[in-house]
């Protein structure tokens, strides 16, 4: 398809919101690798859904010529045949006709033989075994990788001693590795297979997503596209019971044991049926209802606090009425986790095969792909998972069948294993432990493997296993039913007299919960007894264990007490999990107000996954604002002369803090409204800060302008940016020496992404050195490592792991300094204070809106005075 001429917009695009389109519709058509960038107020969002939306809607057309097409062919060649066709001899029909009779009834036959035989067996069968009778077969079970045996009581007929009350957290039997465990599938896996051509697009928040939705409503597409909007349960949910649980995994359980749950049919005279029908527990889980919410969804573009309202109004889950919707959808809206994910991406009826993907907000898409997939577990949740699936076993031995007993062993023994590389015991609590060594260390995966004895087990069938009997779920529901009474005796466990605890747990379970003593209560609820299984993490810890040995690597940290000991799993390359997406999707496209550096993406993601340089395409595009709107100034020096230098070794020195605090304070007296100040790290910020209380330069500042600090609390944010932008339009007036407000910000902290300081909230953004990660990190000085091994170096010799480093770096300035400017109307100074900022190195990473008209000043003079005429022509 060629690319149209003109795009539906709603209003007159800018010529870079044309190009945007242009160069989005010809990277979709053309099956490509697209990143993105458009800076925040030059309408990406609009630009992005126009362009997309304008090529799914010709592809659409185009099908239909095409089938038409065909089927005017088939038209034509039905008429041919009629016409022209071969009439064959009636002994040649009689002769087809009686084969087929023939097949026909031997088929019937070998029906007949086949159940025959099977009456017969069960004729056997049922000669050989009387009602109430047990078949007690023993034999001894022997497991290579364990050496340990079992004695198990098999094929019972009844269990004189099971609870029917208990059927929900016992264990269904597990199948042979190699077949599927049907009773084990979940039935919200049962979604419409039939996918139409679509486009999933994702981003990083739930209010990024609401705020894409509600530009699609407002596009010239709105009234015509059929989007559903996919949430968790967290968000979804409309079952006040589920929702108030603590937190998601406990939803989720909750969610799906409700599914699950089987009432008793009884007849007429209020007996027991001999049959059970599955009923599923939540009200809101009706086919019906499902159905009708589904159709409303996709009638109307609706973002997810619209579903939910329509789901409460219907009374209809909108968790999985969205997802029933999936396959009808042409724009399907998701967050990170869902595409990215392969299990939840698969759980979700997420199919990829043909698809667009458009990833928006994509700046620190390789490090969420990571921090996905990597995954720690903690002393104090090993001994907690090993005691409570030890209880388990022991009260359920009876009742579970041999794969189940032999997977739990197997379990139990890895769980053993990780204790004792944290330097633990099993059997004790983890709070009370004590750690003979202090340390970190990095293994592979498999020298980590081997050293806990665990390389000649097959992880991939203990991690199947445990998906397919939903065996934390399991645990968790065992917990819920005899909480607290499992954690009071999981303190209890002693590993030389097992039976002890067991003895006092089951004396204890046979209690009443309404007894529980309300320390007892208090205990169980602490953060110290976690009420959800702490097998779900470290089912996540297994699986990260079967990816490649280049792929990860194994951080082990121990510390005085085994409660605080961890084991941590880290991916190094994120293209492993991102390559299917890139194979199955007909075209993924990377998006963001800042996507400089490039370069990591096209060779950790991209090109590690197979993918051509010419299959890849970058745009970027300029501000819609004029160039007198924006003043950019790396400054070498301050107002004494003194190099800036906050180089890891010099940034603390009194004489470069007292040098910033003359910029400061100069800068603050020039600007007017706010001025956002960014540090390198919380350290430096308080290091700061308390030596400017000390000499007097907080005084002098706050005299112009109140001071405001980045809360460490997150709950606290939105209450400190509250009071400054009050304070700002309080003094934007005048009248008073207090012209605005000063917000001192971490990189990388809580307000240096997502953060909107439009206007007078932000005239002056000051960026205090530059933020390079620490070094020392064992976790980056092996992602350095693996890049250095594996990637080739750059064109003018920088090897992969210094680029990397940098890039890190460079990123989070640039989403630092893009707070400010957000609209056509914005404008705003940015100053970089450091004589590094002057390098051409450095300058090419910045966004290339900002670095063409950035300009180069080593002395604090002209400073002031460029400073003092930008803000004079632009109020």
């Amino acid at each position: 398809m060629e690319v149209p001429a003109k795009f539906a917009f709603p209003f007159e695009p800018y010529g870079i919101q044309e190009a945007f389109m242009h160069n989005l519709y010809s990277a979709i058509e053309g099956g490509q690798m697209g990143i993105f960038e458009s800076p925040t107020g030059t309408g990406k969002s609009l630009s992005l859904i126009c362009g997309a939306l304008t090529w799914l809607q010709d592809y659409e057309e185009k099908q239909r010529n095409e089938l038409e097409a065909l089927l005017s062919i088939k038209q034509e060649i039905k008429k041919y045949i009629s016409r022209y066709a071969f009439v064959e001899p009636d002994w040649v029909q009689q002769f087809v006709k009686q084969k087929k009779v023939d097949e026909e009834l031997k088929k019937i036959e070998d029906e007949k033989i086949l159940r025959e035989k099977r009456e017969a067996r069960l004729e056997q069968l049922r000669g050989h075994v009387r009602p109430k009778q047990r078949r007690d077969k023993r034999k001894l079970f022997k497991d290579a990788s364990l050496d340990f045996k079992m004695r198990l009581e098999a094929d019972s007929l009844t269990n004189e001693n099971g609870d029917a009350h208990e059927d929900e957290v016992i264990l269904e039997e597990y199948h042979s590795d190699d077949e599927s465990l049907l009773q084990g599938r979940d039935e919200e896996d049962n979604v419409e297979d039939e996918q139409i051509t679509k486009i999933f697009y994702c981003s990083r928040t739930h209010s990024q997503l609401t705020q894409f939705v509600r530009e699609v409503q407002k596009s010239p597409f709105g009234e015509s596209t059929h989007l559903i909007s996919l949430g968790s349960r967290q968000n979804t949910c409309i079952n006040e019971a589920v929702k108030r649980l603590s937190s998601l995994s406990l939803i989720n359980d909750r969610c799906l044991e409700m599914q699950r749950s089987k009432s008793e049919k009884r007849n007429k005279d209020g007996e027991k049926s001999s049959k059970m029908t599955k009923q599923c527990g939540c009200p809101f889980y009706k086919q019906d209802s499902l159905h009708l919410l589904k159709d409303r969804a996709l009638i109307d573009v609706q973002d997810i606090e619209q579903l939910v309202t329509q789901g409460k109004q219907t009374k209809a889950c909108p968790y999985y009425s969205s997802r029933l919707a999936v396959p009808a959808a042409q724009i399907v809206v998701l967050p990170y986790q869902m595409l990215l994910h392969k299990s939840t991406r698969e759980s979700c009826g997420v199919k990829l095969k043909g698809q667009v993907v458009i990833i928006d907000e994509a700046h620190n898409l390789l490090e969420t792909i990571s921090n996905i997939h990597s995954t720690s577990v903690n002393g104090l949740q090993l001994t907690c998972a090993y005691s409570q699936l030890s209880q388990y076993q022991e009260r359920y031995h009876n009742r579970l069948k041999a794969k189940n007993l032999m997977y739990i062993r197997q379990i139990l023994f890895i769980l053993s294993a990780f204790i004792k590389v944290l330097g633990g015991k099993v059997g004790q609590i983890a709070s009370e432990q004590e750690v003979s060594k202090n340390e970190t260390r990095l293994q592979t995966i498999n020298d980590f493997l081997f050293d806990s004895h665990l390389d000649n087990l097959n992880l991939f069938k203990v991690v199947k296993y445990c998906q397919r009997s939903k065996i934390s779920m399991k645990l968790n529901g065992f917990m819920e039913k005899y909480q607290p009474q499992v954690n009071h005796a999981a303190d209890k466990v002693n590993k030389k007299n097992p039976s002890w605890a067991l003895s006092r747990f089951l004396t204890e379970i046979s209690q009443s919960k309404d007894n529980v003593s309300d320390s007892d209560k208090s205990e169980a609820e602490s953060p110290a007894f976690p009420r959800s299984s702490p097998l779900m993490q470290i089912e996540s810890f297994l699986e990260a264990l079967t990816n490649s040995d280049r792929d990860g690597r194994i951080v082990i940290t121990q510390q005085p007490l085994l409660s605080n000991c961890s084991v941590r799993f880290i991916l190094l390359n994120p293209s492993v999990h991102f390559s299917e997406i890139i194979r199955e999707a007909r075209a993924v496209i990377l998006a963001g107000g800042t996507m400089q550096p490039v370069n990591d993406f096209k060779e950790q993601l991209f090109k590690a996954a197979g993918v051509p340089e010419q299959r890849i395409r970058e745009f970027s595009c300029g501000h819609v604002i004029p160039p007198k709107q924006l003043l950019p100034i790396a400054l070498a020096r301050g107002s004494s002369g003194t190099e800036l230098d906050f180089t890891y070794q010099k940034r603390d020195q009194p004489q470069m803090m007292s040098e910033l605090g003359r910029v400061i304070y100069n800068v603050c007296n020039l600007t007017p409204g706010g001025v956002v100040c960014f540090f390198p790290s919380y350290e430096l910020e308080r290091t700061v800060h308390a030596y400017w209380e000390k000499e007097g330069f907080l005084n002098k500042m706050a005299a112009k302008k109140k001071i405001f600090r980045e809360p460490r609390k997150s709950n606290q944010v939105d209450r400190i940016l509250r009071e400054y932008s009050a304070c700002i339009e309080r003094h934007a007036s005048g009248g008073t020496s207090i012209t605005g407000a000063v917000m001192f910000c971490v990189v990388g902290g809580k307000m240096s992404e997502g953060i909107n300081f439009s206007d007078n909230l932000c005239r002056c953004v000051v960026m205090v050195g530059l933020p390079y990660p620490n070094i020392r990190s064992p976790e980056l000085k092996e992602k350095m490592e693996y890049l250095n091994a594996t990637m080739p170096r750059t064109p003018d010799g920088q090897t992969p792991g210094q680029l990397h480093y940098e890039n890190l770096c460079m990123k989070a300035v640039n989403q630092s300094i893009g707070r400010a400017i957000r609209h056509q109307a914005d404008y705003a100074a940015i100053l970089l204070l450091d004589q590094r900022y002057l390098k051409a190195n450095v300058q090419s990473k910045l966004p290339s809106w900002i670095c063409k008209h950035l300009q180069n000043i080593q002395r604090f003079g002209p400073t002031v005075s460029a400073l003092r005429k930008f803000f004079a022509d632009n109020q």
